[in-house]
């Protein structure tokens, strides 16, 4: 975060200085004023006159690599097309103005590293902030199972992918970033997560779940393939689209409750019989018949196997001392040392999310209640919401131009503390303790929609340095990068013997990511537009990659009931088979080798 800030201070230096191009989103209008003759007269042309020149530039960024390096910096700065609204950074400017043009390749290697710790703010901010709340609010509400599962732990699994696809849909020439990272995940999840769930573990699917997911998912599928192809969405269109995901919904909902009614009358017609024949339970099990984890069981157990035998009371100094730790020294001992070296370089970042996202913990005894850090949440959590909130547009906004905004917040979260530290105590959480886990929710969607806007960002600077367009950036490391995760834990719920939830996972969570993803981008950039959403498809490779995930649909659709519902290891490579096809097919039609006609 310390070198994110840094690159912004010396951006809003520089672009204060020499260029109309924002890097903040400044209330000034310094940089419009300073802005040279040449660009303003270029920004006039192309809005009054509709000059082909400047059209041409507006439309395509990616020109910037045929110019000599000496007028990269200028291009950059008078071509709108060139202004990523999002983000903090402005990493073109970055990459051909504050840097020389003879360190490029240290700067794509730093923006790689860079991209990576994104990443990684993006996955520890979903798995221990976002999800956790999400599932004290489910507790809190009394939601089924099955209803929190496709809704908001589902939401929790696919934030990343999501606020990713939200950032991408603000701009028509980004829109390939969403599409590709979209697609690109459900190919990497149904063909590469998939099959190694089926190498590692060889099973039976539960049939009904199977075939509603595919089903639904070539539906969604389907639809967004006719929204590319016709390059533009109208608002009927976008909640139909989210509507579908409701019907979907209600399908597992209702799906579930019919199974549940059957299992309880066979349960009673066979009381007095041994066992239920196997055949019912073979291939037609529901989502609920999955055995689950324990987890909140077996966190209460390993708590009271280290419980002092003595009452103990902590000072209030020591508490926050302590919930500031991410480290648990006895699973420190546990582990692997490239665990305790990732979990290292984890921490820092790990104890800055601690100080502004409270977290609700259902399971525990008093509720994961830490008070001083809980009253301290309440001032930063705030804060970091209105410095964080569209890359920071109210960072700098004042009051009637008078008082910031900032200040304003920061002194209604200080009396808030207040309040809350004097009239509680450190052993009893109060009774509005779950609203803790709304505010935690709330501000981990904000960092997590905050680092989103700054891959799309990142990710565009790089194709148009790389010359790569931002459908094959999508398909392979944002596509990656959100599901890399799910892969990995997948497989280890396949190996300790679950693989129907390793493999539900799969197909559930890119549905939601699908549906939501697109419905929710192209209604929120409705809404700032009032207009339609158009779309700008990148040549064949789209085609290519909305191709390539129907069919694997179809080949699923079609293999796993012939195979009785058994996904073996043959089925496993075949799968991986696919991907390796499909990827060099997608390489090559990106770089010319393949053309369409």
């Amino acid at each position: 975060m310390s070198s994110a800030v840094l690159l912004s201070v010396l951006l809003v230096f520089h672009q204060q200085v020499s260029s109309d191009s924002y890097v903040f989103r400044s209330r000034t209008g310094v940089g419009v004023v300073r802005g040279s003759s040449n660009t303003t007269l270029a920004m006039m042309s192309e809005n009054n006159n509709n000059n082909d020149e400047v059209g041409v530039k507006a439309e395509n960024c990616d020109r910037v690599m045929n110019l000599s390096a000496a007028e990269r910096c200028e291009f950059v700065k008078s071509t709108p097309d060139c202004n990523m609204e999002d983000g903090f950074i402005n990493y073109l400017s970055l990459a051909f103005c504050l840097l020389p043009p003879d360190l490029t390749p240290l700067t794509i290697t730093l923006c790689i590293i860079w991209l990576l710790f994104l990443f990684v703010i993006l996955g520890l901010t979903a798995s221990k902030f976002f999800c956790p709340n999400l599932s004290a609010i489910s507790t809190s509400l009394h939601l089924t199972h099955n209803v929190a599962g496709v809704t908001l732990l589902a939401l929790g699994n696919g934030a990343p992918d999501i606020f990713s696809a939200m950032a991408a849909f603000s701009h028509p020439h980004t829109a390939g970033l969403a599409v590709g990272a979209l697609f690109g995940a459900g190919i990497f999840v149904t063909t590469v997560v998939a099959g190694s769930v089926a190498l590692v573990k060889p099973f039976a699917v539960a049939s009904r779940p199977f075939l509603r997911d595919v089903i639904f998912y070539m539906a969604a599928v389907y639809w967004t393939f006719l929204i590319l192809y016709r390059g533009t969405t109208t608002l009927a269109e976008t909640l139909g689209y989210l509507g579908l995901y409701v019907v979907y919904v209600l399908t597992v909902v209702i799906s579930a409750y019919i199974y549940n009614r059957q299992k309880h009358s066979m349960n009673g017609s066979v009381r007095n019989v041994a066992h239920i024949p196997a055949e019912f339970h073979s291939s037609d099990s529901s989502d609920d018949d999955v055995p689950c984890l324990g987890a909140g069981t077996i966190q209460q157990e390993y708590e009271s196997e280290y419980r002092p035998l003595l009452p103990y009371s902590e000072s209030t100094s020591q508490i926050l001392l302590s919930s500031l730790n991410p480290v648990d020294n006895r699973k420190w001992r546990r582990k692997s040392w490239s665990w305790r070296v990732l979990k290292v370089l984890k921490t820092p970042l790990e104890v800055l999310l601690l100080l502004c996202i409270p977290v609700v913990d259902p399971d525990k005894e008093d509720k994961n209640w830490r008070r001083p850090l809980n009253c301290l949440q309440l001032t930063t959590a705030p804060l970091v919401c209105v410095l964080s909130f569209q890359s920071g547009i109210y960072g700098d906004y004042m009051i009637q131009g008078q008082f910031p905004l900032w200040l304003l917040t920061l002194l209604l979260g200080l009396f808030l503390s207040g309040i809350v530290f004097c009239t509680t105590t450190n052993d009893c959480p109060p009774r509005y303790h779950p609203l803790f886990a709304l505010l935690g929710f709330v501000v981990s969607a904000v960092l997590i929609s905050a680092a989103a806007s700054e891959v799309v960002s990142l990710l565009h600077m790089l194709g148009v340095v790389l010359s790569l367009s931002s459908t094959v950036l999508g398909l392979t490391l944002l596509a990656w990068g959100n599901s890399i995760g799910d892969c990995f834990s997948d497989i280890t719920i396949a190996r300790q013997g679950y693989p129907r939830m390793a493999i539900s996972a799969c197909f559930g969570g890119i549905i939601f990511n699908m549906l939501l993803g697109v419905g929710l981008g192209c209604l929120v950039q409705m809404i700032k537009t009032q207009s339609d959403v158009q779309f700008e498809p990148e040549g064949p490779l789209t085609w290519v990659l909305a191709g390539s995930l129907g069919l694997s649909l179809v080949l699923s659709f079609v293999i796993v009931p012939m195979c009785r519902f058994h996904l073996g290891r043959t089925y496993g490579i075949f799968l991986l088979i696919f991907y390796a096809i499909f990827l060099v097919i997608a390489m090559l039609t990106e770089f010319g080798k393949i053309r369409f006609v």
